[in-house]
Parts: C-alpha cells; structure tokens; sequence
C-alpha cells in the first residue's frame, strides 16, 4: 500500500486492496502470512516490527489497513469475533462504569451487558433523543452505545446528535454500524470515539469468517487499552481469517450496492401485501426514520428488513418452513438470502415481536426472492 493511492476513490481503493503489489512476486493479491514468530535481528532487534504472531501479523494489519481507510480512522482492530471487538470496548471502561445502550440491538450483546459485563447499564430507545439525554448521567456516564440501524427491527438513532450529547456529558460514543457498513455510514465522521463491526456479515459477505472489527478517530489511551485487553485476552483474528476477510471486502462495494436495491424491491412489493401487517425497512418513505436515514445513510438503506406477518408467530415460523429459495439460518450479510423467525433465537426477554421474520437480502434476483416468500405465504392461509 502507498501513498500514491489515496487521491484514487474509496471504490477503487477498495477493489484493488489499497494497491498492494507482493515485493517479492509482483503478486496482485495480498499474501497469506502464518508465521507465529518471527527472527531477531544480530543486535537482539526486531527491526522489522514483528515480534510474535498474537499481536503482530502482516495480513491481519492489511485487513486493519483496509477497514481504516473505508471509515476514514486513525485506526483500526480486527477480533475474533464482533462479541470480542464488543465485548473489548466495555471491557476498556472502568469497573461499574455506567453506560446507555439501546433496547433493540444485537441481542446476545444485549444479553452480556445485562447478566456478565459487571457494569451499571441503562437500556432505552437511543431513535428518541429526548430519551436518550435524560437517561445520560453526566460525569457520570462513560459510553454510549449505538446500533443503527437496530438489529432486528431496523431503527435509526441520529449519531451526531448523540456525540453531540454523549460528548457534553463527558462520555464516549460507540456506534455499531455492521449493518450500514462503512459505505453507507460513517459514525466517526458524524461524531463517534469508536464504530464496531461483525465483520462476520457484510464486510466478510461469504458466511465463512467469524470476526469483528474496531474502528476509532482517535488512537488515544483509551484505544491503546482496548488493543492491551485484545493482546492480553487472545481476542485475535487468525491470519487465514484475516486474508479472507480482505478477500471479502474487496467486493463489498459491488455487493452491498445490489444488495441494498433488492432489499427495497422487496420491502415495496411486502408493503404491498393484506398479509403482512408490517414491513420493517428504513427506505421506505412510511419508515419512522426514513428521514433520518436519507440524511445519515448514502448510497443505499442497505440488505435488511423484517416484516411482520398477520396470523401471529405460528403462521410466521409456518410460512418460514415453506420457503425454497430462501435459506432458514441466522447471521446476515451474506450472498445468500436467510429467513429467520428471530423472536424463538433471542428467546424469553426479547424485545422481537413473535409475528416478526428476519429477512437478509444476498445477490439472487429480487423477484425470486419475492416470489418464493409470497408463495409461502400463501400456502399457510390466515
């Protein structure tokens, strides 16, 4: 990677890998490292700047190099999962800290925060702004966490409004914006300390990586402990995820573009049917935050929506268990389109309606996928 080409556009960039050329081959592609250690020089050196495979590795900093340059960051982490990239920014926070974080978000996330984190935690609808700054302690609060849009029903919270309030109270703003991705997001631009991926969904797109990702505007203490607890703890992404997650991105561009035009061909065609009672999906124009989300989101509203299904929860998993296109799985941003009943995975406590199906959009034909849900649907009749 140079110098030399980054007057090129973030899609160019991104395609060719930031222009890396392998020194040694000419090689177009970025090479796989495994070594876990590495040679000292004569004089008891590491000139090189490689000391051990845990915390340094050349394809798993070309994978943070990439990611850095789609959020515009100072820097970036990649983990071993999107709950270890999580999990580490409140880890980073001091014993009891309070923090703020939605009642609709990640659910398994939800769930650590509550039970495991040891922290003081405040769930609330962070799309209510009002809400959101009533329930920032200042001096007090320490992070405030966003996921938007919100995993499963697609809510839009303003990020720079909240770092506008998260920042006068003393407090940091996370955002976690797997789902917009940094080509139609960009949290640290609009005020965020820190954005979050599972890099496991779109930025991977393949469903054979589990990761996560760390992105922040400034490499300050506080970005620098975060990467202690992911060295001390072995939060690592392995060198063979590395390179295809760099394989992955390199497509994303292409990818999420028809993703995002499928996905609101079928959210208009849903929106237009007796049977489902509501179609959950930030770019139509009856969407609570449509407005919100044309202003924050460029390019695209992205590959999911839900849509509620009259009948209730029953004719939901029924209709589900009918499909032949779409597969029944969970996890989302793949090439692949799932269907989920996500109320029976997050189970008691879950703020996810029972009538609710999860929909991620991959690259099949829109009217495939449209037909095949149709179909099942009509075939369990109310």
């Amino acid at each position: 990677m140079t110098d030399l080409f980054d007057h090129w556009s973030r899609r160019s960039r991104l395609a060719q890998a930031l222009g890396h050329i392998d020194a040694p081959t000419g090689a177009v592609t970025p090479p796989l490292h495994l070594s876990s250690t590495y040679e000292r020089a004569p004089d008891n050196t590491y000139p090189r700047g490689y000391v051990y495979g845990r915390p340094d590795n050349a394809t798993v900093r070309e994978a943070e190099s990439i990611l850095a340059m789609l959020e515009g960051a100072s820097a970036a982490m990649v983990f071993g999962s999107g709950m270890s990239a999580a999990t580490s920014v409140f880890q980073a926070l001091a014993p009891g800290a309070h923090i703020v974080a939605p009642t609709v978000m990640y659910w398994a996330l939800r769930h650590w925060l509550a039970h495991d984190s040891g922290l003081a935690v405040d769930f609330v609808d962070t799309a209510d702004a009002a809400a959101l700054r009533a329930a920032i302690r200042p001096g007090a609060t320490q992070l405030v966490w966003l996921e938007t849009p919100s995993n499963p029903l697609w809510t839009i919270s303003d990020i720079h409004a909240a770092a506008e309030t998260a920042h006068a109270a003393g407090a940091r703003l996370a955002v976690d914006s797997t789902v917009a991705t940094p080509l139609l997001t960009q949290p640290l631009a609009l005020g965020a300390d820190i954005v979050m991926h599972s890099a496991t969904k779109y930025l991977n797109g393949h469903s054979d990586v589990i990761a996560g990702a760390l992105a922040c505007a400034h490499a300050d203490e506080f970005w620098t402990k975060i990467g202690r607890i992911r060295a001390a703890q072995g939060k690592i992404l392995g060198p063979f995820e590395a390179y295809l997650l760099i394989r992955g991105m390199r497509t994303l561009d292409v990818r999420l573009r028809t993703q995002s035009e499928s996905a609101l061909k079928l959210a208009q065609a849903c929106a237009a049917r007796a049977d489902i009672v509501a179609t959950l999906y930030p770019g139509l124009p009856d969407h609570p935050g449509h407005a919100l989300a044309a202003r924050q989101m460029r390019g695209g509203f992205g590959g999911m929506l839900s849509i509620r299904v009259a009948g209730g929860g029953a004719r939901a998993i029924a209709a589900a268990a009918r499909v032949k296109l779409w597969k029944r799985a969970t996890s989302l941003g793949g090439v692949e389109s799932l269907i989920e009943h996500r109320a029976s995975i997050e189970g008691p406590g879950s703020p996810c309606p029972d009538d609710l199906l999860r929909l991620s959009v991959g690259l099949e034909s829109p009217d495939d996928l449209a037909r095949d849900l149709f179909a099942a649907l009509d075939g369990v009749p109310l």
